[in-house]
């Protein structure tokens, strides 16, 4: 039960996880509070204790997300204010005109946007790996496409329409025998399910704060690992190296210009400690438990079409649906406004991913379970969708 905005109770089921995560842990609230009365200084920017404190969040932040990816070098992670800023500063900063990309079907407009815009204006070419009908990629094909000399791989670990996995640790072979850097899009994986950055082969990795991490919105970061030096996207003040109008090349510092976001960093340290406390194969496990259910009840329900593949291993616990052919902001609608149930609807900002699954232009409804939901929230989705396909 929450309480709406005019003091009156109504009961809502969160399955807008994808999207970002909620509720909270109070531990991130409470971080968060206690930078706003406690510390409330800009970090690196003055001589008194209280922006030292909060030099210390951002410090105690880049060591925490580290610890979770297995990174050696903590300096190397920038905060930026999301994931879609972060795959910027990677794609913006890396690739140069004429060269040649490779990324894939299932990606996010966070990707396929800012590698369209390189390649109109600047003519980089970017080739494309097909997936399959479940949201899959093809492979095989990755491996052809990878013969040839390319300057950056893009690869979304997990889609966020079919919830389907790619194969991290046998697409980074593929790029270290072809001696191509991979960038990696965690946006739905970090948090729920175990990344190494070694073992993965992970050149540059791009994660948001607020979705499985658990932390606030307007938090997010960069990885990138040593050796790669992408020019930064905002240059500016950074507290560091003032004597020169020049952007300083040391690490953080030359990609994080301004002041930052400390009481939302404050709030991302708290939410992945909450998740390093409680351990990525422990809320992987849970969520596997959620999917089971509702991808057995759903499979049930006459006229309802699911998307993306039958088996946990390979996928997270993202689940796109169709009732027959009703559209889905309707269905949608109907489930928040009758149900109290907060679903996504529509494309998802990844068209490319809806036409390998064959839902584009229409959509799809998205459920999307996390940490904080439970086993009588899916059958209470279960039932609302039972209903609305009977009509």
């Amino acid at each position: 039960m929450f309480m709406s905005g005019n003091g009156s109770e109504e009961r809502i089921v969160y399955l807008d996880n994808a999207a970002t995560s909620f509720p909270k842990p109070l531990c991130v609230w409470r971080a968060m509070e206690h930078y706003f009365f406690k510390v409330g200084g800009n970090p690196g920017r003055s001589g008194h204790r209280l922006s030292y404190r909060a030099s210390e969040i951002l410090f105690d932040t880049r060591e925490a997300l580290a610890r979770l990816f297995n990174i050696d070098t903590p300096e190397r992670i920038v905060f930026t204010k999301n994931a879609t800023e972060a795959i910027n500063v990677a794609i913006l900063g890396l690739l140069k005109p004429g060269e040649r990309v490779v990324t894939t079907a299932m990606e996010h407009n966070a990707v396929m946007r800012p590698l369209r815009y390189l390649e109109k204006t600047q003519g980089v070419r970017v080739d494309v790996v097909p997936a399959d009908s479940r949201g899959m990629v093809d492979m095989e094909a990755m491996a052809r496409v990878l013969e040839e000399k390319a300057a950056l791989l893009v690869v979304n670990h997990a889609s966020n329409v079919a919830g389907s996995l790619v194969d991290l640790a046998g697409v980074g072979a593929l790029a270290r025998e072809a001696g191509v850097p991979m960038l990696v899009d965690v946006a739905q994986t970090a948090g729920c399910f175990p990344i190494d950055v070694k073992s993965m082969n992970i050149s540059i990795m791009a994660f948001t704060g607020h979705k499985s991490l658990l932390g606030p919105q307007g938090t997010g970061g960069l990885y990138v690992a040593p050796g790669l030096e992408p020019y930064p996207l905002i240059r500016g003040g950074t507290g560091s190296k003032s004597e020169l109008e020049e952007q300083p090349a040391l690490w953080p510092d030359a990609h994080e210009s301004g002041t930052p976001n400390v009481v939302g960093l404050a709030g991302l340290r708290a939410g992945v400690e909450f998740v390093l406390e409680e351990g990525v194969d422990s809320i992987r496990a849970h969520e596997g438990r959620l999917f089971e259910r509702f991808w057995q009840g759903a499979r049930e329900i006459p006229g309802l079409i699911l998307y993306g593949p039958d088996e946990w291993k390979e996928r997270v616990a993202v689940v796109s649906l169709n009732v027959g052919g009703e559209d889905p902001a309707w269905v949608g609608h109907r489930l928040d406004r009758d149900y109290g149930i907060m679903v996504r609807v529509g494309l998802h900002c990844a068209p490319s991913a809806h036409k390998s699954l064959g839902t584009f232009p229409r959509g799809t409804v998205r459920v999307a379970f996390g940490l904080f939901n439970t086993s009588d929230e899916v059958d209470m989705a279960l039932e609302a969708l039972e209903a609305i396909a009977r009509g």
